[in-house]
């Protein structure tokens, strides 16, 4: 059953204005890309076709230290609820498609939050967080509409996730969509829902793209613009990428159109790094999805638009999924949030002056096996991994063979302590933890803090039969828990 907690508290926040151009609540538009990989943007690989985003994030506040969770579920956790997965029992790997788990209900969620501020939301995309009950779906959850997918993966044009449909419009399944690639209907969706919005009142708009998740699959004419890239998977992938970019431009020409867009807050993040099996690339840092390494975790992420005092700037503060509710409520003009792990950024990103976080956990799993990486701490400059770290352990470029990659044994780990100066060495290549134990025993001692106030994971093992898609028409859906 899915279990009802609240995050604990230690975090003052300021509040800050939220109001737009035109003298009223900004709009805020939120945009998570699935696996996508430090170095598979433009901004940061100009071999990446992304102008859209490149435009967006020249002109805005590129987040070159934004901080997420190793696998995506932790991540939409963090994001929706402000906790660290460590305290939600979500810390260990992804919700699985069949077990009766969701984020806890008893925490006002971000769209909740912004409700109460007035805000019409709407989430088009991946859900990702939980759907045995109704309770755990998004129109349960504070948003006004859902349109997308409840799973983790599923097919593109047919939106079957494990044999069944997993797609939805609010509640309803969406049977009849004539194969419609989901990145343009996704975005079509969101232009709809700018396109009617009542002018009077302040829009929130979460967007949560199935890409650029696996299944490799693209219309043919993104692929055909990366013709120099010899492996197929990894060209299917970049296509899938100027996909999401063209759907991030056609949704920025309807706020232009629709008159929102100079009174708009746009974010885009993505939800972990990239998978390197499944042709994502991180390069020059380590590892990727699935690892507590920088590859994993840090987030090709900017910011755009209303309220950012200089724009066409990098922003090199420290910045942890937690953040973002407590900083979009601040935005939003909503009342300081203090009772989450999230600190309020909105005064420092807005003016670019420093972060007021200076350590974060970067997860601490439990479990018995935990494959994203057991735990690991970042307090200043420096970065401290327990024990294993995750699949994946090496430095990638971009066309590796993905049938070539080791991935690390939880079973023969040994190394219980990693020490890195992540100022000195963002890429991970010089372990200290032998020539600074007195720096390792201050992080292990800041780690055994938190871990003090961390659940069990809750992750059951076995499928629970009740969510057999056979029992609601063939389709995924609520009502088992």
């Amino acid at each position: 059953m899915f279990v009802q907690l609240l995050c604990t508290v230690w975090v003052v926040v300021n509040l800050c204005d939220g109001v737009g151009a035109a003298g009223s609540p900004r709009h805020i538009v939120f945009i998570v890309a699935d696996d996508l990989g430090w170095n598979d943007v433009g901004f940061h690989n100009p071999d990446m076709i992304t102008p859209n985003i490149d435009n967006l994030a020249g002109k805005g506040v590129i987040l070159d230290q934004s901080y997420v969770q190793p696998v995506g579920s932790p991540t939409r956790s963090a994001f929706m609820s402000g906790c660290y997965p460590f305290k939600t029992g979500l810390q260990h790997e992804d919700i699985a498609i069949h077990n009766p788990v969701c984020l806890p209900l008893n925490i006002t969620i971000l769209p909740q939050k912004l409700k109460e501020l007035g805000y019409a939301t709407h989430m088009i995309g991946k859900w990702h967080l939980g759907f045995c009950s109704w309770n755990c779906t998004p129109t349960y959850r504070g948003f006004d509409s859902f349109f997308g997918f409840y799973n983790d993966k599923a097919d593109y044009y047919t939106h079957v996730a494990a044999s069944y449909l997993d797609y939805r419009n609010n509640t309803s399944p969406v049977k009849t969509d004539n194969g419609t690639y989901s990145t343009y209907r996704f975005a079509n969706e969101a232009i709809n829902i700018i396109e009617h919005h009542d002018k009077t009142r302040p829009l929130f708009l979460y967007l949560p793209f199935q890409a650029v998740h696996s299944p490799m699959q693209v219309p043919q004419k993104y692929e055909a613009m990366y013709p120099n890239v010899k492996i197929e998977g990894r060209r299917k992938y970049c296509g899938m990428v100027s996909a999401l970019d063209d759907a991030i431009g056609n949704i920025t020409n309807a706020l232009t159109s629709n008159g929102l867009m100079n009174d708009t807050l746009i974010l885009f993040t993505a939800v972990n790094g990239g998978w390197v099996t499944e042709n994502g690339n991180n390069y020059p840092l380590r590892g990727g999805k699935v690892t507590v390494y920088e590859g994993g975790t840090r987030a090709a992420a900017f910011m755009y638009g209303s309220g950012l005092q200089k724009p066409g700037t990098v922003y090199d503060g420290m910045i942890h999924a937690v953040d973002w509710l407590p900083t979009l409520t601040a935005a939003a003009g909503g009342t300081p949030v203090t009772d989450r792990d999230g600190i309020n950024l909105w005064p420092s990103l807005s003016t670019s002056s420093p972060s007021p976080r200076n350590e974060f956990v970067y997860n601490y799993d439990s479990h018995p096996s935990p494959l994203e990486g057991h735990a690991a701490i970042r307090v200043g400059d420096y970065k401290l991994i327990d024990g294993y770290p995750g699949f994946y352990n090496d430095w990638y470029k971009p066309e590796h063979v993905t049938s070539n990659i080791n991935i690390n044994d939880i079973r023969y780990w040994t190394t219980k302590y990693q020490l890195f100066n992540l100022k000195d060495d963002p890429k991970e290549r010089h372990d200290l933890s032998t020539s600074q134990p007195d720096m390792v025993k201050q992080l292990a001692a800041r780690l055994a803090w938190y871990e003090k106030q961390a659940v069990s994971p809750n992750f059951p093992e076995l499928p629970d039969p009740k969510s057999n898609p056979q029992l609601y028409d063939n389709v995924w859906s609520p009502g088992w828990c």
